[in-house]
This record gives structure tokens, C-alpha cells and sequence, in this order.
């Protein structure tokens, strides 16, 4: 039986086409569509119901993928697990992350996990919308926001500080706020998610929580572009540390309400990282993970 051609019936199953199984691969989908006639040869049983408009699995398709599915994930583990005793972290890793997340945490700390791990390789999908992590076979996701829900694992990675950010260009301009109040007569960079261009809420040891009105003229989807705005003068930012940390050291960005805690949702909010599998982790994500959280100590 050969193994590969299961694996790829599995993932017709998922995919729902020979062509999207195609694509993900990289491969024609003749090849594919041989690898599926090669398979059912050897079982002795149709597997799809193949016509021009749809591709369906045939009831025999459907009992085989039930049985098979979950035997795949024990091979490979089983696989990995011998592999993680004998050698260093290799084979492909793939990481899923915003992309302003990848630009200003992931890329500077890259050459020193080249460095220590030169056989791992790293496929970084960054994208500002959530991925299926299953269907697209990410073995790692960093999500913000409060603890992800469903059939994953998650852990903390650090948790999410906001600062409420101006330029001094914008501060000789128009004045420094003297309260986060004032903000409601400011106009405001705003990211473009509802729950965040509407409010910000704010708390310290004297005040309690109380919410901000807040209104603008740039709505923006794009972290490291909203830190440039703000660098530009064009307006205080609500930002997570993470995006004003450097410009904040160099002067380029002023935290106005540094005995402020702020945010646009609530305060237990974190970055998040987020497992496929309650079974097994695999020792790449393992290492990455843990070099991870010691390189990004310092956004804490």
C-alpha cells in the first residue's frame, strides 16, 4: 500500500478537489487524480464520485476516510517522536502570525534562530485574517486577543499592553492631552475593527474603569502602519507595546498616559499560542516555542 497516496486521499477529503490538494502541494492535478485511481486499484473500491461540477466521496470513500484519518496523525507522530531522541529540530515549521507581528517580533530574532537550529525550516504564514490551522497543515498559531476557543491548545505567550501614542511633532502642533478624557475631542488613528474605533477604556490605582469616546478621519487594518502614522503626526494611536516600543525608547513616539492601563475591549487580553493537537507536539514546535518565549521577554 503505498502510504503517500493516503495521504493525499485524506487530503482530497478535507480539501474537497483534487485541484486544491494540487495547489497546496504544488504539484499538477493530474497527479493527484493518478495517485486517487492508483489507490482505489488497490483497495478494489471507487472512492469519489467524480463529475464535471462535484467531487464526492463514495460511501465506501466516506467509511475508509473515517478509519484512516486518525491512523495518518499516529504515523506521523509516531515518526516524530523517534525522530526527537536521535536529532536536532529539522524538517519544516509552520508559523502562522499577523503580519505586523511578523515584521517588528518575528524578523529581528530570525538570524539568531537560523543560527541555533540550522535544519529547521521556517514557512511563516503571516496574514491578518485567522487560518484553519488543520486544513492548512499550521503547526504553530500566534493570535491576540482573550484565550482562543475550540478543539486546540493555547498558551500564553506574553500578555497585550496598550499605549496611548503621540508624536512630538503632534504634541508642538496641538498640545499634549492632559487626561485620556481629552481624547474624545482629538482626532484620533483608529483601527478599522469594530470594537476598536468606537472606544478606549481606562483604569489606574485612582480611577476606575471608565470609557473614552473616540473618533477619527484614517481608519487603518495595518499595525506597523498605524505606528507610522503616529510617527507622522498624524494622530494619538491606541498601540499594543509591541508596535511603539522601539519608537518609544527613541523618542519618535510619547506615551501619554504612562499610569494609565488602556485598551479598546478588556484588559485580559494576550498573545496567544495556539496547537492544532491535544495529542502530541511535536519537538520542532517544541523548541521553537520555548526560544520563542525566551527572545521575547523583552516585549513583555
Amino acid at each position: 500500500m503505498d502510504f503517500e497516496s493516503v495521504r493525499i486521499f485524506v487530503d482530497v477529503i478535507k480539501q474537497g478537489s483534487f485541484a486544491a490538494v494540487a495547489r497546496q502541494r504544488n504539484v499538477d492535478p493530474s497527479s493527484i487524480s493518478r495517485a486517487i485511481s492508483a489507490l482505489e486499484s488497490q483497495l478494489g473500491f471507487r472512492l469519489f464520485q467524480r463529475s464535471t461540477r462535484k467531487l464526492s466521496a463514495t460511501e465506501a470513500g466516506n467509511e475508509y476516510y473515517l478509519r484512516v484519518q486518525n491512523l495518518i496523525g499516529e504515523f506521523d507522530r509516531a515518526g516524530e517522536a523517534a525522530l526527537d531522541l536521535v536529532s536536532l529540530p529539522t524538517g519544516i515549521l509552520r508559523v502562522s502570525a499577523c503580519t505586523s507581528f511578523g515584521q517588528r517580533v518575528l524578523a529581528p530574532i530570525l538570524p539568531k534562530l537560523r543560527t541555533q537550529f540550522p535544519n529547521l525550516t521556517l514557512d511563516l504564514v503571516l496574514t491578518d485574517h485567522n487560518v484553519d490551522i488543520v486544513n492548512e497543515k499550521i503547526d504553530l498559531a500566534i493570535r491576540f486577543g482573550e484565550k482562543p476557543e475550540g478543539d486546540f491548545v493555547s498558551s500564553k505567550l506574553v500578555p497585550r499592553r496598550f499605549q496611548i501614542c503621540v508624536s512630538p511633532c503632534y504634541i508642538k502642533k496641538f498640545g499634549k492631552p492632559l487626561h485620556p478624557k481629552d481624547l474624545a475631542n482629538l482626532d484620533c488613528l483608529l483601527f478599522s475593527l469594530p470594537n476598536y474605533r468606537n472606544a478606549w477604556k481606562f483604569s489606574n490605582s485612582a480611577e476606575s474603569v471608565f470609557s473614552v469616546p473616540v473618533t477619527g478621519h484614517l481608519l487603518i487594518s495595518h499595525g506597523v502602519t498605524m505606528t507610522a502614522c503616529a510617527v507622522a503626526g498624524l494622530g494619538p494611536a491606541l498601540l499594543p507595546d509591541w508596535l511603539c516600543r522601539d519608537e518609544i525608547k527613541s523618542g519618535t513616539l510619547i506615551d501619554l498616559f504612562p499610569k494609565y492601563e488602556c485598551t479598546a475591549t478588556n484588559f485580559d487580553t494576550a498573545a496567544w499560542l495556539v496547537f492544532p493537537s491535544r495529542n502530541y507536539v511535536p519537538y520542532k514546535v517544541r523548541v521553537f516555542v520555548d526560544f520563542l518565549k525566551t527572545e521575547i521577554e523583552g516585549y513583555s
